[in-house]
């Protein structure tokens, strides 16, 4: 497939880091496309932002961003005009006005969700245990306790703070609705696509396709570069 000179950002979520896309960096880079995974402090949503633009400025465009769980939150707040296309992976897109925590406590919880409390830092760490109950459950042992042991906490302040006008709402995006997530319901994430006009796939995945079904992750990653290729 030729990306004419398309450019890929995967971002991570809370309790991730770039190593979370390990299996869909490779075949997007056979593809030939640059592809770049941006580390996110997870200090707050204004650092988050600063850091994905700080990524952007060291590309030349367009770019696809693709964002999964909190950072759909991060990929929509960015104003780099190189940002083309928008692809959110079992992610938050909370409206202008709203915050994280508004859209990821909006549905009803799973029973295997874990309760979330900030440490004496403010920092949210996920239970290890709740990497095989509720983040990645369709993974292997060994994937998960990899995922655990460098698991990124997030500051608890960053979801409780407004988001200005999101990207999504000027930019052409893909979302890939995680049917069997324990995280963020999957009702939230249908909720979600729908307003946003996102060409949206639903597949019975979990939390963390981008660990446990690459493939999927790939083939919406690549309609968003055909479709910037496109139009371009």
């Amino acid at each position: 497939m030729s990306t004419h000179h398309v450019g890929v950002v995967l971002v991570h979520g809370a309790w991730a880091d770039g190593s979370s896309w390990t299996k869909v960096i490779g075949p997007l880079k056979a593809d030939g496309a640059e592809v770049v995974a941006a580390p996110l402090p997870l200090t707050s949503l204004t650092d988050d932002v600063a850091a994905l633009d700080r990524v952007l400025e060291r590309l030349d465009g367009p770019i696809v961003l693709a964002g999964h769980a909190y950072a759909g939150a991060v990929i929509g707040a960015t104003h780099d005009p190189k940002a083309a296309g928008l692809v959110y992976v079992a992610a938050l897109a909370p409206d202008e006005g709203e915050t994280v925590g508004d859209v990821f406590y909006r549905g009803r919880p799973h029973p295997r969700t874990p309760k979330l409390q900030p440490d004496s830092h403010g920092l949210v760490w996920l239970p290890e245990n709740a990497f095989a109950e509720a983040f990645a459950q369709h993974a292997a042992p060994e994937e998960q306790a990899v995922l655990a042991a460098v698991q990124r906490p997030i500051a608890a302040a960053g979801i409780g703070v407004p988001v200005g006008r999101p990207l999504w709402k000027d930019r052409p995006s893909w979302f890939l609705i995680a049917e069997q997530d324990r995280m963020i319901d999957p009702d939230t994430q249908r909720f979600m696509a729908e307003r946003m006009g996102a060409h949206a796939r639903p597949h019975p995945v979990d939390h963390a396709p981008l660990v446990t079904a690459p493939h999927e992750v790939v083939d919406i990653v690549r309609d968003a570069v055909r479709d910037v290729v496109t139009t371009a």
